[in-house]
């Protein structure tokens, strides 16, 4: 699992290998995360965006940005999480993901909840 926390934002990441839906042998390789958004401040927040940088095992790197997560721009009161799972394919066996989430505080002020870097890797290349 990855961690971090960003005024008193926490992400936590934890990634898998989704062998059932990758193809080796054509360089399609799955990858699932879940994460979960933990308000551990006083203030509420919203999520209204995000922005992840996805590197393949070669380096390529690409930036994907966009609204909520998953259709939704959870609400996050003080105490509250929002869990949720979605997929990333690559190329290669190993790479990374990381980014932000921007948040707006019920105030109007706004900040960016860092996204840990969190590697993906098809483990069975190993065995």
């Amino acid at each position: 699992m990855y961690r971090e926390s960003t005024d008193g934002i926490l992400v936590e990441v934890n990634p898998s290998y989704l062998r059932e839906h990758s193809d080796p042998t054509q360089g399609l390789f799955v990858f699932a995360y879940e994460v979960t958004i933990s308000n551990e401040s006083r203030q509420p927040a919203r999520l209204v965006s995000r922005h992840w940088v996805i590197r393949d095992g070669d380096g390529a790197e690409r930036e994907v940005d966009g609204e909520g997560v998953v259709g939704e721009q959870p609400h996050l009161i003080p105490g509250g999480s929002f869990t949720y799972s979605s997929y990333c394919p690559l190329s290669t066996p190993t790479g990374s993901m990381r980014g932000t989430y921007r948040m707006v505080r019920d105030d109007g002020t706004t900040f960016d909840a860092k996204i840990p870097l969190f590697f993906l890797r098809d483990l069975t290349q190993y065995n």
